[in-house]
């Protein structure tokens, strides 16, 4: 179950907000614990199912290192230029990797749904190339925080 937002509920965004938002953004910037405990930020795209944001990772990246020995994570999603035009979701929680390593195509049902949508909105495919390369991990967020300043007006 996700946390509620305690802060900001003038800028918080809707639960229909939250999905459009999330459905439309493509690049999100994902956080892990390094090995030495420091914080470790690297971009990706992403696939938003309406309830779990997909990662289609390099297996052989410090991210993918960082998840596998701590599986916590923070992602942001955000956008705008000018203060009044921020909009953004932190989502976070504890990452769970799916599929086979590395992704080939094997049949899984539980990947059917976010490689189409990962497909369509980031390559324009119907299908997922698969290059050997990447696997999938989901975060089905503890917490959501979001915020929209458009909400505050003339500011």
């Amino acid at each position: 179950m996700t946390a509620t937002q305690r802060r900001g509920r003038k800028i918080m965004m809707t639960p229909g907000e939250l999905d459009d938002f999330l459905a439309t953004q493509r690049t999100c910037r994902v956080a892990t614990v390094s090995a030495n405990g420091a914080p470790h930020v690297s971009t990706l795209w992403f696939a938003w199912d309406g309830k779990s944001i997909w990662l289609y990772s390099v297996m052989r990246s410090k991210r993918w290192a960082d998840l596998r020995r701590d599986p916590r994570v923070a992602i942001v999603v955000d956008t705008g230029e000018e203060y009044g035009e921020l909009r953004g979701v932190e989502l976070s929680g504890s990452v769970e990797f799916v599929g086979e390593f590395p992704r080939t195509g094997e049949l899984c049902a539980e990947l059917d749904f976010p490689e189409t949508l990962f497909a369509r909105k980031n390559f324009g495919l119907d299908e997922m190339p698969y290059d050997g390369r990447h696997a999938w991990i989901r975060l089905t967020p503890e917490k959501i925080v979001s915020w929209d300043f458009r909400k505050l007006g003339g500011v």
